[in-house]
């Protein structure tokens, strides 16, 4: 997928908070240590810095969510992570954002703080962003070994 590709899927699962541009798209991806997982009608933007990983975010088209998208591009992140060294992962989600906290709890992960009023959208609407954690395992590792 290209970064303008990347927008316009984001643009259409994200409204708050507010989605990324096509320019941020392509100055991420040419970051060290970033990766991008793609799937039918979604994609994932990750990024692995010394022992860490980040899931930075996740876009699934709105008419193709609820079809196991999501959670395939987490497990690939999973171990598209521990492959490339990290032995923790973490992410930041919106508070509020119900289905997202699901699919991310059904995969291990779980609350390590808040950042309040991380989130500011249209009329200054302020919300907290939950962090996430889950250690990774070498079985995570070995599963995309040749």
């Amino acid at each position: 997928m290209t970064p303008a590709q990347l927008a316009r899927l984001h643009a259409r699962a994200f409204t708050f908070p507010r989605p990324w541009s096509e320019q941020e798209f392509a100055e991420l991806l040419e970051q060290p240590g970033v990766f991008l997982l793609t799937g039918a009608q979604g994609f994932l933007l990750g990024r692995v810095i010394a022992d860490e990983a980040e899931l930075l975010t996740l876009a699934v088209d709105p008419d193709h969510r609820r079809q196991g998208i999501g959670q395939a591009l987490v497990a690939k992140f999973l171990i598209e992570s521990a492959t490339r060294g990290a032995v923790t992962a973490f992410l930041e989600v919106a508070a509020d954002n119900a289905p997202a906290l699901m699919l991310y709890q059904t995969a291990g992960f779980e609350q390590a703080g808040c950042r309040n009023a991380y989130y500011i959208g249209p009329v200054g609407r302020k919300l907290d962003a939950r962090v996430l954690r889950r250690d990774l395992s070498p079985a995570e590792a070995a599963a995309k070994a040749p």
